[in-house]
């Protein structure tokens, strides 16, 4: 067992989680409030990682962090490390081939609830804020669950994005699922599939969380 990217693994995971989990809210409530010319184009934009192949996208995100880049260059004028092959790079790159995962759930659960309770809290003498708040948020938190168990599973077991941003750094940017590829390559079937059975156990505890935490909201919501 590979522990060492089993930890790198579960940092990068929970870090595109806590970076998503803002960025999705934002990006979910907008769309959820607003018509727009172009709102079309910015959700299939949104939605694009999710049928790209990953190496494509690997390799778009690739040009993009590389130090000739516009991004890449001015990362590194600033640190002077190279985002290319790099964790810091690979969590960016994270964000984005996820963002679909955090996005959608939130969207879906934002355009469930009824312009007429906002309307009433505002009548109330809520303010927007405060509805969004303790109105909002609290019905949309089924959703915001999804997205971020989705998110962090997702995450957790992408390979082809991984391999192309991050490489296969030992302590850097080797996460688990690079290590079982390796494994496998090495004839090491045994190390493999402990490594294998790990991410199908967190994968099933998660899943499993978000079903049984939605069963209970829809039996409150009932109560």
């Amino acid at each position: 067992m590979d522990w060492q990217a089993l930890e790198i693994s579960l940092k990068l995971a929970l870090l595109t989680c806590a970076s998503l989990l803002p960025i999705g809210l934002l990006l979910s409530y907008i769309l959820s409030r607003t018509q727009f010319i172009g709102r079309g184009l910015c959700e299939a934009i949104i939605t694009l990682p999710l049928v790209l192949p990953p190496t494509v996208l690997g390799f778009f995100l690739l040009v993009s962090l590389d130090q000739d880049s516009f991004i890449g260059g001015a990362f590194v004028s600033l640190t002077g490390e190279n985002l290319a092959f790099s964790f810091t790079g690979l969590w960016l790159a994270s964000i984005i081939y996820s963002l679909p995962f955090a996005v959608q759930p939130m969207l879906r659960s934002f355009e469930q609830i009824a312009p007429e309770l906002r309307e009433m809290a505002w009548c109330s003498g809520l303010s927007k804020w405060k509805t969004f708040f303790k109105i909002e948020l609290p019905l949309a938190w089924p959703g915001i669950i999804t997205a971020m168990v989705l998110t962090f599973s997702h995450t957790l077991g992408e390979f082809g994005v991984v391999l192309m941003i991050g490489g296969n750094i030992a302590g850097e940017t080797r996460t688990l699922s690079i290590a079982i590829y390796d494994s496998v390559l090495a004839f090491e079937h045994e190390q493999a599939q402990m490594m294998s059975l790990t991410l199908l156990a967190i994968a099933l505890v998660t899943i499993s969380i978000v079903y049984t935490f939605n069963r209970r909201q829809r039996h409150l919501m009932r109560l």
